[in-house]
């Protein structure tokens, strides 16, 4: 059968028949854990809630297992921000991309080169976020598991170097999958500033990428965590961070996803300790007929905890965004305090964008709010900048990027803010000489 039947179909079955070959023994019941489920799941369809309005049409083809290449990555490099990086091509580490040592109170192995000691680590709290009854595509993940990466933060150590993950597609010819997953553990009282970095190194792709990110924070622990999709517009992209908040725990976390032919990125937020903060900000950017999808859901199961969540989407031409952020307040989370932001901005009058903020409290001890806008540039903002001898385009331009700007302002990492605003400048006009202002 093919997506978009009752059952999953075999568009994966390589990568499927490829992990079950090559996983170390420690993870094969996993495996077979992650295929049960998948293939007794349903394929969602348009009458699904959660894709109600994504379309996984684009999926139906057969995809190979992504191959290794020497290819040189291009567009991985962020100016000035050193560290430590550690790059994956088509899901094969490239040590020779790589820098060759971890700072102090890092460790991190891949799962393929675990020995039984790092096995058992690692088994000890894969899927403690991302559990084992989420969503389809985190069981094929789980199915597709091969390889992954296990970083973890010493209790008490407080990095200064960033630490960077760069997942780089490769596809010219044939449709490939890629199959992504880290698993990250924060000692108690820890300090560290993580960015996932996905990116192309052809002008086309025809690459899927599944991936699954796990945060773990223990109590007191503090992370910065950065999720950039900058993939080519064809390269696909279904993922999830799966994110666990321990007493008294921060997570600071930015996503950017530009457009493409399928982009899905499901966010889960878990407070477990009072006391725990969260701060999710986002933008997406899809443009001609690109599709992005953010469901973002945190659940509130203890009291004292807060929520700041903020996401802005500026969409184009014929494309189309989904944005569904949902905060739950159990019971228990007397004194939460949770705020939810979406807005959006169309600059085509074909454009579209579908969002839904929710927010379901069963406590009556909270401070909550949530709102979402469509709109389009003001008119009279826009007629403002032309009598100041702007042309119309630059100022379109001008007011668009202003529209995000707050979010962009919001990174803490002067280093990234510094990386995003010519990227994105450049993103909202195809003529490079209309934001000569803007960089």
């Amino acid at each position: 059968s093919t997506p978009g039947a009752s059952t999953p179909g075999g568009f994966m079955q390589q990568a499927l028949d490829n992990a079950a070959a090559t996983a170390p023994v420690w993870l094969r019941d996993w495996l077979q854990d992650g295929r049960g489920r998948w293939e007794a799941s349903a394929m969602p369809t348009r009458k699904t809630e959660d894709w109600k309005y994504t379309s996984i049409r684009p999926l139906q083809q057969d995809y190979a297992v992504a191959c290794a290449t020497a290819a040189a990555p291009l567009a991985m490099d962020i100016p000035e921000l050193g560290g430590y990086r550690l790059v994956f091509v088509n899901g094969y580490h490239r040590a020779d991309l790589s820098s060759a040592e971890l700072p102090a109170g890092v460790s991190l192995v891949r799962f393929a080169d675990a020995d039984e000691h790092q096995a058992t680590r690692i088994r000890q709290h894969l899927g403690s976020a991302a559990g084992r009854d989420r969503d389809l595509f985190s069981a094929l993940n789980d199915a597709s598991l091969a390889d992954g990466v296990f970083l973890e933060i010493a209790e008490g150590a407080h990095i200064e170097e960033t630490l960077q993950l760069v997942w780089i597609t490769c596809s010219p010819r044939t449709a490939c999958s890629v199959n992504q997953r880290l698993l990250v553990l924060c000692g108690a009282n820890s300090e560290a500033r993580l960015i996932e970095h996905f990116a192309s190194d052809t002008p086309e792709q025809h690459t899927f990428t599944n991936g699954v990110t796990e945060l773990l924070l223990q109590p007191g622990a503090k992370l910065e965590h950065y999720r950039l999709l900058l993939e080519e517009a064809l390269a696909m992209h279904v993922g999830g961070v799966y994110v666990r908040l321990d007493r008294d725990a921060t997570l600071d976390g930015f996503h950017l996803a530009l457009g493409s032919t399928l982009k899905r990125v499901d966010v889960v937020v878990e407070h477990r300790g009072p006391g725990a903060h969260c701060g999710l900000g986002g933008i997406y950017l899809p443009r001609g007929r690109e599709h992005v999808d953010y469901h973002t859901c945190v659940e509130h199961a203890v009291p004292h905890c807060t929520t700041d969540e903020v996401f802005r989407g500026i969409v184009s031409d014929e494309a189309r965004a989904v944005f569904n952020g949902r905060i739950h307040i159990h019971p228990d989370a007397q004194k939460t305090r949770a705020e939810l932001s979406n807005r959006n901005l169309l600059t085509s009058a074909d454009a579209e964008v579908d969002t839904k903020p929710e927010l379901e409290i069963y406590a009556d001890d909270v401070q909550c709010a949530h709102g979402a806008t469509v709109a389009q540039l003001d008119e009279t903002s826009l007629h403002y900048l032309r009598t100041r001898g702007i042309g119309e385009e630059e100022a379109r331009v001008m007011l668009s990027f202003g529209f995000i700007n707050e979010v962009i302002d919001s990174v803490r990492c002067e280093t990234v803010r510094n990386y995003l605003r010519p990227l994105l400048a450049r993103r909202l006009s195809r003529d490079p000489s209309l934001t000569r202002h803007l960089a």
